[in-house]
């Protein structure tokens, strides 16, 4: 699996779907985020047949729209995650079981999104028996993988694999070395409309030798702790640069404690789509990310109607590699 940072061939993204996330607010950030990685590369949008129309009203006319029959709208969870096989293009299958099967989630038809994307491109299709999403893995394309370990080896969705077991396969699909694991992820990600601990809001690679981590710095927030622990967690199991990324300074909305995160961006080929929440640290962040992705403008993006659907631009958004 390339990382992140490779030339990409395009962004995808799903335009909202289930019945929680069709309102204006929505409508108006997937498209923000959308309109604005097709100033920078080619961008496909997966839509409900029904939903032509409205897509059409809110997206570039440079976006390729494609009928995908979708329950949800978070394709890097649900869609394929691209690697290279021999040099070519393939799309890893995971099993998707909505974030642990959770009781609220409709997902049959976004368990079969991944094949239908890799057979958009004709791609090869890898299949794996792994229940797994893209927001639970981030790789620095040099052998490293970071996960959580209440993801791929929690009882919602592996229940009957052993450590072992998920190891290599995960190893064998990405062509990874060496996995480091994370004990758990931020609070808000276990209510409700979490993903039981996706990495992606957590810590993410910037290169192959630098990670970047979200610093809860407030000491009343539970995720003062949690990040502190993954912090040490990190230094103690790479050389990697640690470069911490403070959090909002809001902490709370009318659901309780905050996961919002600077860490769940996307890297496209020029740019940056970074998550603002009309917060102090917006700016902070944007100058620690100017630091480390140079050459890529930073883009502002406000993800708050993003997160309050339970998660952020990473979240909607897909890298396809260039070959």
């Amino acid at each position: 699996m390339p990382p992140e940072w490779a030339k990409h061939e395009r962004t995808w993204l799903a335009w909202p779907a289930a019945d929680y996330a069709q309102a204006e607010d929505a409508y108006l950030a997937w498209a923000e985020v959308a309109n604005t990685a097709a100033e920078y590369e080619p961008v496909t949008v997966l839509i409900n047949p029904h939903q032509r129309k409205i897509a059409e009203k809110y997206l570039s006319k440079t976006i390729e729209l494609v009928e995908c029959p979708l329950d949800d709208s978070w394709i890097r969870d649900s869609g394929a995650t691209f690697v290279f096989d021999e040099g070519e293009l393939a799309a890893v299958n995971w099993v998707f079981n909505g974030w642990g099967a959770q009781s609220w989630s409709q997902y049959g038809l976004d368990a079969k999104v991944a094949s239908f994307m890799a057979e958009h491109v004709s791609a090869k299709v890898i299949d794996s028996k792994l229940v797994n999403e893209g927001g639970g893995i981030h790789t620095n394309g040099a052998g490293l993988l970071l996960a959580t370990e209440t993801v791929q080896l929690g009882v919602e969705r592996n229940p009957d694999w052993t450590r072992y077991e998920v190891e290599a396969e995960l190893s064998e699909k990405l062509g990874t070395d060496k996995i480091i694991w994370i004990r758990r992820g931020l609070t808000r990600d276990y209510e409700t409309f979490g993903t039981k601990g996706h990495i992606d809001i957590v810590a993410c690679f910037a290169d192959e030798n630098t990670l970047l981590v979200h610093h809860q710095q407030e000491e009343s927030h539970p995720d003062y702790s949690v990040t502190h622990e993954v912090i040490a967690k990190l230094e103690e199991a790479t050389n990697c640069e640690i470069i911490k990324v403070p959090a909002p300074k809001q902490l709370k909305d009318e659901l309780g404690f905050v996961d919002y995160s600077y860490i769940n961006h996307y890297i496209l080929n020029d740019a940056v789509l970074l998550c603002a929440f009309d917060d102090p640290q917006d700016q902070v962040a944007k100058g620690i990310l100017q630091d480390v992705y140079p050459g890529r403008e930073i883009r502002l993006i406000d993800a708050r109607p993003i997160f309050d659907r339970g998660g952020g631009i990473h979240c909607i958004t897909q890298q396809q590699p260039a070959i």
